[in-house]
């Protein structure tokens, strides 16, 4: 079960409707005190956990099937980068689903190339 501090943050947490990601910023700035107590006191008491649960609950969990030598790649790739593997995975899956919708976009909405002014000069004889 939380501890009344825990429970407090969560509950204060959840009473907000945060219209952005600044508003959000501003709160856990101006409660930081709040933060520190619910931390400390949960720390104490041997509940402390990676992450929060409002953002493990906002996200699914998904489990894939990868080849070993796959898996063996992301580790290789992501120690190099200073990411845990995991991380790099969905990073990568991110960015190539990403590709996928800006290619799939239709040529009225892509980016159109800069218009380049082309000049003819002839060489006079």
């Amino acid at each position: 079960m939380p501890h009344k501090s825990e429970t407090t943050l969560q509950t204060e947490f959840n009473k907000q409707n945060f219209k952005n990601e600044a508003e959000e910023a501003k709160w856990w700035f101006d409660n930081q005190d709040l933060v520190a107590d619910a931390f400390e006191k949960a720390a104490a008491n041997g509940t402390l956990g990676r992450g929060t649960s409002v953002r493990k609950a906002a996200v699914p969990t998904t489990t894939i099937r990868l080849e070993p030598a796959d898996i063996s790649k992301a580790r290789v790739q992501a120690e190099r980068k200073g990411l845990k593997y995991q991380t790099y995975l969905k990073m990568l899956i991110r960015e190539a689903l990403q590709r996928e919708d800006a290619a799939s976009l239709p040529i009225s909405r892509c980016k159109s190339p800069p218009k380049i002014k082309v000049q003819n000069k002839i060489a006079a004889r």
